[in-house]
């Protein structure tokens, strides 16, 4: 596996948020996390960047055990996270967000890396010059994307990506999630759209205040009359 969560406990004060979760992302694999609002998913992302302290269990990345680490460090590791909100920097431009993404890289490589970021997402090309605040909701999920392909991951997580876009933008997005996939990049994904994150994703975990509580193969979870019942609004037989 190329990450590995062992027990992990978060806690903010009283609140239990995540507990004694374990889970795996292999190389090559796209896992999605899903969960009603409150499950603890976000602060599942946030405790494995390492932006949230874990207070119990361990995170192993590559081999490594990165528990300890700080956001920087596990960045350096090649582990990205697109939080939700996106949360870019409206007031720089597109091109300085871009730049930003890349701030932990000391190769040569990076006006080249942009130039193709640019030739997949024409419409920041056009606008690279102009501050973020001017891309609508599509285009800076786009950028947030963009950014965080620009540190090199090889484990990208992206939380609730699809929120407040379109359907139309949201089908793009998840092209846009199997072509990173295809490209060799793993996933994990904290999705809404539980019906497209099943479809995509090779395997999947359910979350109930805090704890893992259905796990298995992404189609057969489709099929589970529990989680249909609870997140796709029907019963599946």
């Amino acid at each position: 596996m190329l990450l590995e969560v062992e027990a992990l406990d978060v806690r903010y004060g009283r609140t239990h948020a995540v507990k004694a979760l374990s889970l795996g992302v292999g190389a090559d694999e796209i896992v999605t996390v899903l969960g009603a609002n409150g499950a603890g998913k976000t602060s599942l992302l946030r405790a494995l960047q390492g932006l949230t302290p874990a207070a119990g269990g361990r995170v192993i990345f590559a081999g490594g055990d990165i528990t300890k680490l700080s956001p920087a460090q596990r960045l350096r590791r090649r582990l990205a996270l697109v939080p939700e909100g996106r949360q870019i920097a409206i007031t720089l431009s597109v091109h300085e967000n871009l730049q930003m993404g890349a701030w932990c890289r000391s190769d040569g490589d990076v006006a080249r890396d942009i130039g193709a970021i640019y030739e997949r997402f024409p419409n920041l090309g056009s606008r690279r010059d102009m501050p973020a605040s001017v891309l609508s909701g599509g285009e800076q999920q786009m950028l947030a994307v963009s950014r965080a392909l620009l540190a090199r991951p090889r484990l990208m997580m992206l939380d609730e990506p699809s929120l407040g876009l379109s359907p139309l933008l949201v089908e793009r997005l998840f092209d846009l999630i199997r072509a990173l996939h295809n490209d060799g990049l793993a996933i994990l994904l904290v999705e809404q759209n539980t019906q497209m994150a099943l479809e995509v994703a090779a395997r999947g975990i359910v979350m109930e205040l805090g704890r893992g509580v259905l796990e298995g193969p992404a189609l057969e979870l489709s099929r589970n009359e529990r989680l249909a019942a609870a997140y796709l609004g029907e019963a599946r037989v």
